[in-house]
């Protein structure tokens, strides 16, 4: 996060807590327009994106303003002690993703394989297991839901705290590394083609019984190969955001199907949808890093003999003889 001018260290600190609880407080209330257990649970909860970003740009010491959030946000969805627990775990939850990527050199640029797989597997499928099993374990305790109805909230909260890191972190670290950039005419068209496409065919394989969703992976590859990570990211972030609206309205190859089944499918899809665009432009990225280092070090031997032909053509060369002999 970039320092924040005209404050004392404890000022910069309390004024990135509040915007951290800002935006976390913000995220819940988009993601609970879509609710489908106890107006709490919802297949896209993007608060858990919002409080890994936190945590990736700021340190484990933003872990208070997620807290204060989390709490704030279920307050009015549960009582005290069931609110209590679940903010704690939606606190734990983002924690435990972030130490999994700073264990395994997680690089922000997401210009690596490793970094791209580690952020689906570590950050977003292993530590979104513990919140999604504090909150639902709280669910139960606390008696708003029934034992025979647990499995398929925890499916319904691990979707969607899963798909808040996945549509929410690639998003904003694309956003950042195109800062001070200014595309060329062409190559906006190209862009706003690109997620035109994207949205006109999900929004048509959302809403009809035939199976259509995986159309959307050759606007991918495309975003991939022109834009990499920066394109790939909000074409996933429509691909996922429209899946999720499909499966929490029961509508199109979602529809008729039970709950625990819908969230396996959107998961399915979201998860082999934002795996694809990650390693896919984690790929092209290495492969362009790869290239023009070749060609900076092609340029450097280049350098090296123009400098020093002069001196190997006249070690090499035969003497030339005497003039008039």
């Amino acid at each position: 996060m970039p320092p924040l001018p005209r404050l004392r260290p404890w000022g910069q600190y309390g004024v990135r807590l509040l915007l951290v609880a800002a935006c976390y407080y913000l995220g819940a209330r988009l993601g609970l327009l879509q609710a489908l257990v106890n107006d709490q649970v919802t297949p896209l909860w993007p608060p858990t994106g919002v409080a890994l970003l936190a945590l990736l740009l700021g340190g484990l010491r933003m872990w208070p303003g997620i807290t204060v959030a989390a709490f704030a946000v279920n307050a009015s969805l549960s009582d005290v002690g069931a609110t209590a627990v679940i903010s704690l775990g939606n606190t734990a939850g983002p924690v435990v993703s972030f130490l999994l990527l700073r264990r395994v050199g997680f690089r922000s640029e997401l210009d690596r394989t490793r970094d791209a797989l580690a952020l689906v597997l570590l950050g977003a499928f292993a530590g979104m297991l513990v919140s999604a099993t504090v909150g639902g374990g709280a669910l139960l305790v606390s008696g708003v839901i029934g034992g025979g109805d647990f499995l398929s909230t925890w499916s319904v909260w691990w979707t969607g705290d899963v798909l808040g890191v996945l549509v929410v972190v690639p998003l904003v670290l694309a956003a950042r590394s195109l800062r001070g950039r200014r595309p060329a005419p062409r190559r906006l068209a190209e862009a706003v083609a690109l997620l035109g496409g994207t949205a006109v065919v999900m929004a048509v394989a959302t809403t009809v019984d035939i199976r259509l969703m995986y159309l959307v992976f050759p606007f991918l590859v495309w975003a991939a190969f022109r834009f990499q990570h920066a394109g790939t990211a909000p074409c996933a972030l429509i691909a996922t955001t429209l899946a999720a609206r499909g499966a929490a309205l029961s509508d199109g190859p979602f529809e008729g199907l039970d709950l625990l089944v819908r969230m396996v499918t959107l998961q399915a899809f979201n998860g082999t949808t934002v795996t694809t665009a990650l390693l896919v432009s984690a790929a092209i990225a290495e492969r362009n890093a790869a290239r023009s280092a070749i060609e900076r070090t092609v340029d450097q031997l280049a350098d090296v003999v123009s400098k020093y032909q002069p001196l190997l053509a006249r070690n090499v060369l035969p003497p030339r003889p005497p003039e008039g002999s």
